[in-house]
């Protein structure tokens, strides 16, 4: 595996391997199942796989959690070189953004609402990092986690609105196996509030056990939801059933939708999602 820190050095490496399909998997570190398996996604279906790991300050406001945002590179390493990735990229925040950067990436239609609204420096900051990868990197794939549902969308939208040669493909939410999503946050919380924040899940299930019982009315799903998080330790940033088009906020479900939800447990912040689809039914 290597390990390159120099914009300059993964340039001349992926011109090294014109020909090849290359996979790119962007991440902040603290890497968990659910990294690892957009890796073996990756190693199945590119020659070549790249992982990049970069805490991206411009997708946090002030008032996040970047100062204490989780960092264990070398334990990032050892777990990267034990799954066969072919490179690791690891910049410095200066290569990135140097002192006169100031050219930002936005989308103005879906990064506006949901996470958009709660988080609104967010997806500029995601999709400028994003962006940059792909120019340095120049993968024929990228993959990205479905949990993140609003944000794949996001990066969806900006690779076909700017035309990105790219592939980008959608992994499955992995899950702790009392259903709690996997996230690099998961890391501030202990067993037991790991256990007890799997009632996010939980929620989203009741409510689609009410959709399939024939519950259409958005506002009475959101009451289901959130009589299941009615907890002390649990604070509700926002539930939103969406259109999986156009992330635009329902009234009743006549066609496939997300349900989103954000919440704060523990001072944590946590989100997770299920999409249900009448089609499938």
């Amino acid at each position: 595996m290597k390990v390159i820190n120099h914009t300059d050095d993964i340039i001349t490496y992926r011109k090294n391997i014109q020909g090849k399909t290359v996979g790119l998997i962007p991440t902040m570190g603290a890497l968990h199942a659910g990294h690892l398996s957009l890796i073996e996604q990756s190693k199945k279906e590119c020659d070549v796989t790249i992982v990049s790991v970069f805490i991206n300050p411009a997708q946090f406001s002030i008032d996040e959690d970047l100062n204490t945002y989780p960092v264990d590179i070398d334990k990032d390493n050892k777990l990267l070189l034990n799954h066969n990735v072919d490179v690791v990229f690891i910049p410095k925040q200066d290569t990135i953004y140097p002192d006169d950067f100031s050219t930002y990436i936005t989308e103005n239609q879906i990064s506006t609402i949901h996470e958009g609204q709660s988080r609104p420096l967010f997806f500029r900051g995601v999709l400028t990092i994003v962006s940059k990868l792909f120019n340095i990197i120049q993968p024929t794939h990228a993959f990205f986690g479905m949990k993140d549902a609003q944000q794949l969308a996001v990066i969806e939208k900006m690779v076909n609105d700017l035309n990105y040669n790219i592939n980008i493909v959608r992994c499955a939410t992995i899950r702790e196996e009392n259903g709690l999503a996997m996230s690099s946050r998961n890391q501030y919380l202990t067993n037991q509030q790991k256990n007890d924040a799997s009632i996010i899940y939980k929620s989203l299930l009741n409510a689609v056990v009410a959709i399939d019982s024939g519950e259409k009315s958005v506002k009475k799903i959101v009451a289901i939801i959130e009589e299941c998080l009615n907890r002390k330790e649990i604070i509700i940033d926002y539930i939103s059933l969406v259109n999986q088009k156009s992330f635009n906020a329902i009234e009743e479900i006549n066609d496939d939708v997300i349900i989103l939800i954000a919440v704060f447990f523990n001072n944590v912040r946590l989100i997770d999602n299920i999409y249900y689809s009448l089609s499938s039914r």
